[in-house]
């Protein structure tokens, strides 16, 4: 696809600013967040979205799956949502032979709106596509397009009728990115550009193949060994009452993050150097991509509640070390 790595490495750059200004036509004030979206896509990873209603999640992602010039398919997840109703499921036809009828999963994007407010029993339905990247119905195993990403997103302020992810499909999320308000200038801008009569076609920036590629290619930037060594320390520290927890890890987590955790960390970190323009991440990277990896892989004790250390907060600490 391209003549030399140099070449490769640059037109990731450009086409990185290419898409979030694209985006950014239709989505206003959340850069990081959709950076965020960006790195997970690009590290073939998922990412969770949670912010409260009328944050612009649902249309964040499918303006992204335009741009990106990828499919896209959106699952309203119901208290009543059947497993079959998001891998498909087997019909008669009329030669009375069994055919497969492919559920929303089958497509690059899938935007899992509200995961948890379906039962844990349909929740799980997406843990198979999710890991594996493929569907088993009645014993056949189907494969999913290629790149597949789950994008989902949580209410976190509407706990009522809701079913929590189990800690086992939380760590199949890369990302968990927090959506706040925009702020006041944002908002003005916003209410100007979508109270009116103008309209706003986006146009894709890339495609399928390159996205695959580029994937490729970020697997392939060197790490230097004090960088992987943090990434590594840093997922440790979270762990309470092992050798190298943090104080705060034994006195506020119930428990730490997995080798999963270290894993997303480097890789998030490659496409972030790489969208610096670096060809190999620092620590600073790493950095930059913590909280992001970790605030769905901690979970703090009553202690932690008591004394007013969030999650978020513990995690900075964390970061100061």
């Amino acid at each position: 696809m391209y003549s030399t790595e140099k070449e490769a490495f640059d037109a990731l750059q450009h086409k990185y600013k290419l898409i979030t200004e694209e985006v950014a036509k239709v989505i206003i004030g959340q850069n990081e967040v959709v950076k965020g979206l960006l790195i997970s896509i690009f590290s073939n990873g998922h990412c969770l979205l949670v912010g409260v209603p009328g944050l612009a999640k649902t249309l964040m992602v499918n303006a992204l799956s335009q741009v990106l010039g990828m499919g896209f398919k959106r699952i309203q997840f119901t208290p009543d949502l059947m497993p079959s109703d998001i891998t498909g499921t087997e019909i008669l036809d009329d030669q009375r032979h069994f055919k497969f009828i492919q559920g929303p999963v089958f497509s690059n994007i899938v935007l899992a709106d509200e995961i948890n407010r379906t039962p844990p029993k349909t929740q799980a339905a997406l843990l198979e596509a999710m890991q594996e990247k493929q569907v088993t119905v009645a014993g056949n195993l189907y494969p999913l397009p290629q790149p597949f990403f789950v994008l989902a997103t949580q209410n976190p302020i509407e706990q009522e009728g809701t079913y929590p992810l189990p800690e086992a499909q939380l760590d199949r999320f890369m990302f968990n990115l927090w959506l706040d308000y925009p702020s006041f200038a944002d908002e003005l801008t916003i209410v100007k550009e979508t109270t009116g009569s103008k309209s706003i076609q986006l146009k894709a920036c890339t495609n399928q193949d390159e996205i695959t590629y580029f994937q490729q290619l970020i697997r392939r930037l060197p790490v230097v060994d004090n960088v992987v060594e943090y990434a590594v320390k840093l997922v440790n520290s979270t762990r309470p009452n092992t050798e190298k927890a943090h104080p705060l890890a034994n006195q506020y987590l119930l428990w730490g993050a997995g080798p999963r955790a270290s894993q997303f960390l480097i890789i998030a970190a490659k496409v972030h150097a790489a969208f610096s323009g670096k060809f190999s991440p620092d620590i600073e990277d790493v950095k930059a991509v913590a909280s992001a990896v970790l605030r769905h892989r901690i979970v703090v004790n009553y202690k932690a509640e008591a004394d007013g250390y969030s999650v978020e907060k513990i995690i900075n600490e964390l970061l100061k070390v």
